[in-house]
């Protein structure tokens, strides 16, 4: 059995530890931005090709205890490097994070593991100088209470980077906190759903590629077929068996809109690739079938009302960043009252780095949760309209960010 490590947005340890069970895998611990798991060799790629609220993969060489810089190069001089590298690979020790441990230079150790690496393989190559002439292979150090753990990457490009996604206009949402929020408002492909200010198509994108059951990763390649570890022949079974896993026969009402006429045809055009994807996967198993393309129109906000009677408004509106002027921001916020009440039986989902959003918006959320991706904070405002609408609350006073000892993930 291997030990994985999956790095998510800080927040999202819980859904990411759901899908990985949903696959069969076994959760051994989490931190704030990962978790880890224990998974067969078939893990190592299924994972990579499954993950919707994943960030990252990686494939944990080795755990050891270490109290100075003598312990740390003889630990990771004891992996068997040749196993998992090649000789031409150029090898990056590309991040090092540390708490609360004798050794806390992040340079000195990057140092050390790097050298430690290079003395392994020419050792056992009987070489003197690696040419480094071939795909670059990455590799992460943790250094916890002076428990160093030493981990490969496996996905490459960050696996929110689908593929589809050519254009992805001003300040996109990650692809896979999207698919954080679908889960955090527990959507059913059979509820309707709309994107009221869509952007690139993001969330109602993957709520298609999700509603229709296609995996994430079926349209691109990770950073494992790069390494000797890689299984071509399984790979491929295991393409195919998630190919054979797309539906074709639900029944979807997901759309989008946005008062930008670019923002419309940057989302069908993503859309199109998604879609495309998934039939090439179908297509390759000896089925002729397609999946639902979501549907977007050029609307402003204010002029939508509900086609059904229930459903889910999905969405990450216009901020700071995007707009330029904080009142500007605050005019928007104040505006989307008519989706309250245009929209009477429909929950509601707001991603922002706002937070100040529900008093803005005039109404208080149901519940508050914090997500932080790379450098950026944001509020997921969660209405349940189903629920009576609770006293004022301030994110800082609900689900603020439990202080962790360990940094939050940057990917």
């Amino acid at each position: 059995m291997n030990t994985l490590v999956a790095l998510c947005a800080v927040g999202a340890e819980k859904i990411l530890g759901n899908e990985i069970k949903h696959l069969g895998y076994k959760l051994i611990s989490n931190a704030p931005g990962r978790v880890t798991f224990e998974g067969d060799d078939d893990a190592l790629f299924r994972a990579n090709l499954c993950l919707r609220t994943a960030d990252r993969l990686y494939l944990q060489l080795a755990q050891y205890k270490a109290f100075g810089f003598d312990d740390l190069y003889d630990g990771a001089y004891a992996v068997n490097w040749q196993d998992f590298l090649k000789k031409d690979s150029r090898i990056v020790v590309d991040k090092v994070r540390v708490y609360k441990s004798k050794l806390n230079s992040q340079n000195s150790i990057q140092g050390m593991v790097h050298k430690a690496i290079y003395a392994k393989l020419g050792d056992v190559w009987h070489m003197q100088t690696l040419p480094e002439t071939g795909e670059e292979s990455d590799i992460r150090v943790y250094v916890d209470d002076n428990q160093v753990y030493i981990l490969l990457d496996l996905s490459g490009l960050p696996l929110h980077k689908r593929g589809y996604r050519t254009d992805g206009g001003i300040a996109p949402l990650r692809e896979t906190t999207a698919a954080v929020l679908l889960q955090e408002m527990m959507w059913r492909r059979k509820t309707p759903l709309h994107d009221p200010f869509c952007g690139s198509g993001t969330i109602a994108i993957e709520a298609t590629l999700y509603a229709f059951n296609v995996a994430p990763g079926l349209g691109r390649r990770f950073a494992l077929e790069n390494l000797p570890i890689f299984n071509a022949e399984r790979a491929e079974e295991i393409r195919a068996q998630e190919a054979a896993n797309i539906r074709t026969d639900v029944e979807v009402r997901i759309t989008g809109s946005d008062i930008d006429a670019r923002a419309i045809e940057r989302s069908k055009q993503n859309a199109e690739h998604a879609c495309v994807m998934a039939g090439r996967a179908l297509k390759s198993i000896g089925i002729s079938k397609h999946i639902i393309r979501p549907d977007f129109v050029q609307a402003d906000f204010a002029d939508l009302s509900a086609p059904y009677d229930s459903g889910l408004l999905l969405c990450n509106p216009p901020y700071g960043e995007r707009l330029g002027e904080l009142e500007e921001v605050k005019e928007l916020y104040g505006n989307m009252d008519s989706l309250w009440k245009d929209f009477p039986g429909w929950d509601l989902g707001v991603i922002t780095s706002c937070d100040t959003f529900q008093d803005d918006f005039a109404h208080n959320a149901n519940k508050i949760k914090n997500f932080k991706a790379g450098n950026l904070d944001t509020y997921f405002y969660i209405y349940n309209r189903a629920q009576a609408e609770p006293k004022a609350q301030k994110p800082a006073k609900t689900e603020k960010f439990v202080p962790h000892k360990h940094k939050a993930e940057q990917f």
